[in-house]
């Protein structure tokens, strides 16, 4: 009874926090960045300011619409899976666990909001729809879950336990060396954030986000 209410209390105050927080951030502190960026992503390459990418999977499996300033060039995404010419590319993406250190598909502008980690922001749009949380484990691909499982088969009870919950604008691994973290690691330390359902640690992984943002470290 007193697991279910301490459960119910941190998931209110947690959604609290996530809908106060973001609508201070967007409206203040991100504003300008947002202006700017969008601006410099219209004048850089031909395209929408918005990545057009495949839905995440979000809480107990519910695919969502991750909100992303574009990084790469239109339908890069696509163009990665079904271009022949990029097959090696693509088997290299898989190997690596879904990231690229030297992708051709990104562009100038593409490359500084990366490693700042400022392609991220418009995430706080899907933390006010309710799709995520300010913090929590990685919005994974559909199609990154079913193969890294493949890879990994001990990972999937740890899957079960980081669908449970709300992806996270930032989270454990992201702060802990960002994408130089392997798959197997990242949703250990996904399930760990699940499991331990803490705010305190919630508020050390959010003062610890914006030294990875400013220092790119792990980003690609």
């Amino acid at each position: 009874m007193n697991r279910s209410r301490n459960t119910m209390w941190y998931t209110l105050t947690k959604r609290l926090i996530d809908i106060i927080a973001s609508i201070v951030l967007i409206s203040t502190i991100f504003l300008p960045i947002i202006i700017i960026t969008s601006i410099a992503i219209l004048l850089d390459t031909p395209g929408p300011v918005f990545a057009d990418t495949p839905n995440r999977v979000g809480k107990n499996g519910k695919l969502f619409k991750l909100y992303k300033f574009r990084s790469m060039v239109v339908n890069a995404h696509q163009m990665l899976r079904n271009d022949p010419k990029m097959a090696k590319l693509y088997e290299e993406y898989r190997h690596n666990s879904y990231k690229l250190v030297h992708d051709p598909r990104v562009t100038r502008v593409g490359r500084f909001i990366r490693k700042h980690s400022i392609d991220e922001i418009p995430q706080l749009f899907n933390v006010l729809k309710g799709d995520m949380s300010l913090v929590g484990p990685r919005p994974y691909y559909e199609d990154e879950l079913r193969e890294q499982q493949k890879k990994y088969p001990h990972t999937k009870q740890l899957v079960k336990v980081v669908l449970s919950a709300k992806p996270g604008v930032t989270g454990y691994w992201q702060v802990s060396g960002r994408s130089e973290v392997n798959f197997d690691k990242r949703i250990q330390m996904d399930a760990d954030y699940v499991t331990k359902r803490s705010l305190l640690f919630d508020i050390i992984i959010m003062l610890k986000s914006p030294l990875a943002m400013i220092t790119g470290k792990g980003a690609v």
